[in-house]
């Protein structure tokens, strides 16, 4: 056990060469290594595939904005009580949107965020898919055609809460802990 995960955590001397890249990189754009990085190292391999289709659904251009994307990561990491997630999207999410008070009262509850019609349309749903997954019907996604998402955005939007409900899991399971740093930022 580790102060990081329930399981043990490589460190440069035992991680794979692809997994020490992409702690180099991250340590060069943030100032530390995600502790979610260092935790999934221990099976290299999935880790990198996880993070590729991680990278692609959320740091890339898509159907969505990244505020979007990251508020949909806060919604479905509440939901789920996933501190990693909650603290480091959370993060994200102030500075996506420059509005940390924003910001944090969708983490606590997206209901009093003041969200426009198409913010609260993919926080319901984030959240319905999350909880509830057997009761979705067709029907909901129409209220996600009402405030604009086409089938390429709703298909990414469910992608999305897909990753993020995977992600919280794993998270949740081997108890990751947030890096101290994502407590502080865009504050």
């Amino acid at each position: 056990m580790t102060d990081i995960s329930w399981l043990a955590v490589p460190d440069t001397s035992s991680a794979p060469e692809g997994v020490l890249r992409l702690w180099q990189k991250s340590s060069e754009a943030l100032g530390f290594v995600p502790n979610v990085f260092r935790a999934q190292a221990l099976n290299g391999e999935q880790f990198l595939a996880w993070w590729a289709y991680f990278n692609l659904l959320v740091n890339r251009e898509g159907h969505l904005s990244p505020a979007e994307r990251e508020m949909l990561a806060v919604v479905v990491s509440a939901a789920n009580r996933c501190v990693y997630c909650e603290v480091s999207h959370g993060a994200a999410l102030r500075g996506l949107l420059d509005d940390p008070l924003k910001a944090d009262t969708i983490a606590v509850n997206w209901r009093h965020a003041r969200l426009d019609a198409r913010q609260t349309a993919l926080c319901a749903y984030a959240e319905k898919l999350t909880l509830r997954p057997a009761e979705m019907t067709q029907d909901d996604l129409e209220t996600l055609r009402q405030v604009g998402l086409d089938d390429h955005a709703i298909l990414e939007l469910v992608q999305v809460v897909g990753m993020f409900n995977l992600t919280n899991r794993v998270s949740g399971a081997l108890g990751f802990v947030p890096n101290a740093e994502y407590h502080t930022q865009h504050r």
